[in-house]
């Protein structure tokens, strides 16, 4: 028998105005006195591309590690271990809305499934500019002053740049500020930069902040 499509009952005030109509948009959303508790609410709203973090690692041949999407870690019971995979997904519409989840589950694909549905909850509108001085364009391809963020032992720094500076990050960063639309920007990473999950939170963190101050 083919599948059939399983019917949105919003449950929430919030997914019942998107239902109604009353919201169009995921901007009107994010402005709401409260957060999004529904992720169909921004699956009815915005198209959304998806990134998985690289967050865990494997032996790699000859030394060194490979990079993979998830991070396995192990509980001991009296029974044994029990392992999990932990994952990280970024998503963004490339243009002004951007969110991070993570999601712990016995598989890699259930994982990465938790973490999306928490990143459709965590979204957020990046506030875009062009702070840099050594551009007077008004592209707002950049962001419109410094700011900085941390998360664990991770401080990242959040620096405007200039129209044909591109995305100067690591890879996990960089996969983060794409999605937001941020074109040109300079990132400095302090503290255990080796953890990139926390990389990634830091820089999130830190367009956050972008938004608060602006108020």
């Amino acid at each position: 028998m083919p599948e059939q499509d399983t019917v949105w009952n919003p449950q929430t005030e919030l997914g019942r105005k998107v239902a109604r109509g009353e919201t169009t948009s995921i901007e009107s959303a994010l402005k709401q006195d409260r957060p999004i508790m529904e992720p169909e609410i921004v699956d009815q709203l915005v198209d959304l591309s998806e990134e998985v973090i690289l967050i865990g690692g494997t032996p790699g041949k000859g030394g060194g590690k490979r990079r993979t999407v998830t991070k396995r870690t192990c509980r001991m019971h009296k029974s044994g271990g029990r392992y999990s995979s932990k994952s990280m997904v970024a998503l963004g519409n490339y243009r002004n809305i951007v969110g991070i989840g993570e999601g712990t589950a016995g598989g890699t694909r259930a994982a990465i499934e938790a973490a999306t549905r928490e990143a459709k909850l965590n979204l957020m509108e990046v506030e875009k500019g062009n702070g840099s001085w050594e551009d007077t364009g008004e592209d707002n391809s950049s962001i419109p002053f410094q700011v900085s963020g941390k998360a664990g032992g991770v401080e990242v720094e959040l620096k405007p740049a200039p129209r044909g500076t591109g995305l100067a990050a690591g890879d996990g960063v960089s996969k983060l500020l794409e999605l937001a639309g941020i074109e040109n920007i300079w990132v400095q990473s302090r503290g255990q930069t080796r953890t990139r999950g926390n990389q990634v939170k830091a820089a999130f963190n830190a367009l956050k902040k972008i938004d608060e101050m602006k108020r």
